[in-house]
């Protein structure tokens, strides 16, 4: 029997070795992980993340999980925006939940929160249990994303929501090929010169690039089996949200 493979940036790579490979990649860089994003950003992915919030809108008494959470940089968000709430982490990566707890102390949010280690594509919750499921930036670390997708599905209520916040595809070409030489020669040097890690933002960088271009992404959505789901391209496609519901 062949042996699945997928990719870990523009390495082939067997299936079963991915989730260890991204685990190292941000056990790695977790302590320097949110001044890199504002850094490779120029803080703009606090607006991306704002803009999630918006098109979100919180409500009080909901409960979020946030998959691939990190450090805590959504879960934050929205219990700010909804006023009251509860929020569950989840990350495969133990010293991304370590340094988001540390936040969470210092912010007084602790008592709002859980952080659980577990994995995207065999979530560790009942069905139907949670209001909103959110991933940002984090889908595309994922082995199998239609498997993420599926257990997205599984574990929100009916009348549940999804947001997916991720990198995707410039429409026009020329700006395409412009970010594509900024991310490729700049931000690898970044993360050598901030984090003392350059191959975990050469896989950072290369992984934007492997995944599917908004409507490809779409279609997964909508085949996991989210109703009214749509897409926004933020700065101009270098980001994109994604949201369906459980109907």
């Amino acid at each position: 029997m062949t042996e699945k493979t997928t990719h870990f940036g523009f390495e082939t790579v067997p299936e079963a070795e991915k989730a260890g490979r991204v685990q190292g990649v941000f056990g790695s860089v977790a302590s320097k992980y949110d001044v890199m994003n504002d850094a490779m950003s120029f803080g703009i992915h606090r607006i991306w993340k704002d803009a999630m919030m918006d098109w979100l809108a919180p409500r009080p008494g909901q409960k979020l999980l946030d998959v691939a959470g990190g450090t805590g940089d959504i879960s934050f968000r929205f219990l700010k925006r909804a006023g009251a709430g509860h929020a569950t982490v989840l990350d495969l990566t133990e010293p991304m939940l370590i340094e988001g707890r540390k936040r969470a102390e210092a912010e007084h949010l602790g008592a709002s929160l859980d952080w659980v280690v577990g994995d995207a594509m065999a979530l560790p919750f009942e069905d139907n249990t949670f209001d909103v499921y959110t991933i940002s930036f984090g889908i595309r670390n994922v082995t199998r994303p239609a498997d993420a997708l599926a257990e997205a599905f599984r574990v929100l209520r009916p009348g549940g929501r999804l947001m997916v916040l991720e990198f995707s595809q410039i429409p026009n070409d020329l700006m395409q090929k412009v970010y594509d030489l900024y991310s490729f020669n700049i931000i690898p040097r970044m993360g050598q010169a901030i984090a003392g890690d350059r191959e975990s933002y050469q896989y950072l960088v290369e992984s934007i690039r492997q995944f599917p271009d908004q409507e490809t992404f779409l279609q997964m959505v909508r085949a996991a089996g989210f109703e009214n789901a749509k897409y926004r391209n933020l700065s101009m496609g270098i980001a994109c949200l994604h949201s369906g519901w459980k109907l």
